[in-house]
């Protein structure tokens, strides 16, 4: 997807996500060390924290500047982040619309505002909603925003017929009239078309999208369970 918006004339993209995969978006995706982010596991965060410390240590943010294969340069941002997962979401907005009208004089296909959402933290924390329909507002805006869902189906140890009332997690996109893209996401190739396909859509409409990608834990809530610790029914 960043390597799409690069092409499509975005020049910065700013993450914010919970903990679920953070580490391999901080490390494949950002270009953080593993010597960093093994170091501050350790402690050895910088005293000011102008990165944010955070509750988790790999709550903290990071900046990086990533070059496509065609060349461009895209500066990427992961903001830090508390465990109220869905916090961040305001703090990114409002970080991409700052940046817009400061620096790129309210082009807002220069800037792009992505969040990574849980099924069941989108579903289940009503900031969701409030981003979702101050989306379009004049003070809010940000020229629609990439809300990338990891739905495993569970949220900590709740199954998601137990969590919510709605068809699906990304129910609240109906709201502002946003499309979904439900894909599969044992399905590699599906998954980066619908990535490409949001960048194209936010870049030729200015409005939010959600892609639902639809997976599983293999090894249950935690990275090192057997699964059934966490659902043994």
């Amino acid at each position: 997807m960043i390597n799409k918006a690069g092409e499509l004339g975005v020049e910065e993209v700013a993450i914010g996500m919970a903990h679920r995969g953070r580490l391999n978006v901080l490390a494949n995706i950002m270009g953080k060390t593993y010597d960093e982010l093994f170091s501050e596991f350790e402690g050895s965060a910088p005293d000011d924290l102008t990165m944010g410390d955070g509750d988790v240590k790999y709550h903290l943010g990071f900046s990086s500047r990533h070059e496509t294969p065609s060349g461009k340069n895209v500066e990427v941002k992961l903001s830090p982040n508390p465990s109220h997962l869905e916090a961040v979401a305001p703090v990114v907005e409002g970080y991409i619309r700052a940046k817009a009208d400061v620096l790129y004089k309210s082009d807002y296909d220069k800037v792009l505002p992505v969040i990574i959402h849980g099924d069941a933290a989108v579903a289940g924390q009503g900031i969701t909603y409030e981003v979702a329909q101050m989306s379009k507002l004049d003070g809010y805006y940000t020229g629609g925003s990439i809300h990338f869902v990891i739905n495993n189906q569970i949220g900590f140890t709740t199954d998601f017929d137990d969590a919510r009332s709605a068809n699906y997690c990304t129910s609240v996109a109906s709201m502002i009239e946003a499309p979904v893209l439900h894909v599969n996401g044992d399905d590699v190739e599906a998954v980066v078309f619908a990535m490409e396909l949001a960048i194209e859509y936010r870049q030729e409409f200015n409005a939010d999208i959600f892609i639902d990608m639809v997976c599983y834990r293999k090894h249950g809530h935690n990275e090192a369970d057997e699964p059934q610790f966490t659902q043994p029914l």
